[in-house]
């Protein structure tokens, strides 16, 4: 993601063909990580699951649907590596276009390739009737959530495409050189790692410790608790996306304003998109409270035991709750995560995303496990929240000192001596 800092402040120095090849050796890097890390990760997964505690056909499901997103996953990390320089370049439209056209396709594909040729809901309707006709003149057979894996991947592979066309155009390349600069760059790759391994560290370390509240905590009191679960985080997901492209926008207008020596400018943004992003996730909690129980019977198929049902929408509410009480602090935590990101100020947000989820979501979500069981999944949600919130607050705390504003990233950055 700091392809987006890095592209942005030459950007607003006057210098933008100095981006491309921070893309080039973002793309570079992400193979690599795929191959030393991701590979050997993807061989290892069912068994991560078999021992984590999981149902074992939840198991074996899991392990088949990561095992192929996870080798596909070089798709995805090229995708948002070139997605960065178009945000850094404040032309977000091209990644809108891949990211709704590569929707859609998966949308179609994942009927296409669940069902096949076998039976279709018939809720699904006409798209389900479209779906059929296509699965039948292929002679697909029904793949079931390995279907579902394999378009996620087809579909990620046209993301991709999309921008990277447009990267290596004509127009972009009598501009910039795109198509000149593919070589590994150590230069690059060092001012990428110098900033980018705190965040690499937050967002990695962040996944591995929702998945341990999700897998294990969450999951530890039966298959319904973990269905709730997976309810709840779906519409976390949901309202935190929109706040996560108002963070991403704003790195990239922090550092363009950077880049421009106007630090001023770069607080004034920030402070606006902070309260975009809140006021947008302040709407998103109340709608998780007053229509709780609608949105998680949304999730539940009609051929569920009324009983199940149920308890479902019991827990899912409950949990949403719990989510409502942590959306504005959300919006926060990702604003000022990504402004200073903007400036290059990594290092503090990592240490303190790193330090806080081990030790409240972690350590404080057993810790509900294990001494209030009469809590039982919720416990796990009240921690989640307490993460977010104390985590929030360290953030603006860093943001209000101002330290980022005498940061001067682009002094030691590849190429400064071809000024």
């Amino acid at each position: 993601t700091v392809i987006n800092t890095y592209v942005s402040q030459n950007s607003g120095a006057g210098r933008p063909e100095r981006g491309p090849a921070y893309a080039w050796n973002g793309l570079w890097i992400a193979l690599a990580y795929w191959l030393a890390l991701l590979v050997p990760c993807g061989f290892a997964l069912p068994w991560i699951f078999r021992v984590s505690g999981m149902d074992p056909e939840q198991a074996r499901l899991g392990g088949t649907f990561g095992q192929i997103l996870i080798f596909g996953s070089v798709l995805t990390m090229w995708t948002r590596a070139v997605s960065q320089f178009f945000y850094g370049m404040h032309k977000a439209g091209i990644v809108l276009i891949a990211g709704v056209a590569a929707n859609v396709l998966n949308l179609v594909l994942n009927c296409t390739l669940i069902y096949g040729s076998g039976p279709m809901p018939a809720e699904f309707g006409a798209f389900g009737r479209l779906c059929h006709a296509i699965a039948s003149g292929l002679g697909l057979p029904p793949l079931g959530i390995t279907g579902s894996a394999i378009g996620t991947v087809i579909a990620t592979a046209v993301e991709l495409a999309i921008p990277m066309s447009v990267f290596l155009g004509p127009r972009l390349n009598a501009l910039y050189r795109t198509r000149t600069q593919w070589r590994p760059s150590r230069g690059h790759i060092r001012d990428l790692l110098r900033i980018g391994w705190p965040i690499g560290l937050m967002f990695g370390n962040e996944m591995i410790c929702w998945g341990y509240f999700m897998v294990y905590l969450v999951s530890h009191f039966g298959k319904l608790h973990a269905t709730a679960g997976w309810i709840a985080h779906q519409y976390m997901q949901l309202s935190f996306m929109p706040a996560v492209g108002i963070s991403v926008a704003c790195t990239a207008v922090v550092g363009k304003y950077m880049g421009m020596g106007r630090p001023d400018l770069a607080a004034n943004r920030a402070w606006l998109a902070l309260r975009l992003a809140m006021g947008y996730m302040a709407i998103c909690a109340v709608v998780f409270v007053v229509f709780r129980g609608q949105l998680v019977g949304l999730f539940i198929q009609s051929d569920t035991a009324p009983g199940d049902v149920a308890e479902v929408v019991r827990l899912g509410s409950l949990f949403l709750i719990a989510t409502a009480a942590f959306q504005a602090f959300d919006a926060m935590a990702m604003t000022t995560s990504g402004a200073l990101r903007g400036a290059g100020d990594t290092v503090y947000p990592g240490m303190a995303t790193m330090v806080l989820s081990w030790v409240v979501i972690v350590g404080g979500g057993t810790a509900m496990v294990e001494f209030r069981p009469g809590l039982s999944s919720l416990g796990p949600w009240i921690a989640a929240a307490s993460y977010i919130i104390l985590l929030s607050l360290l953030l603006l705390g860093r943001f209000l000192t101002g330290k980022w504003k005498g940061l001067r990233l682009l002094d030691h950055a590849a190429g400064v001596s071809a000024a």
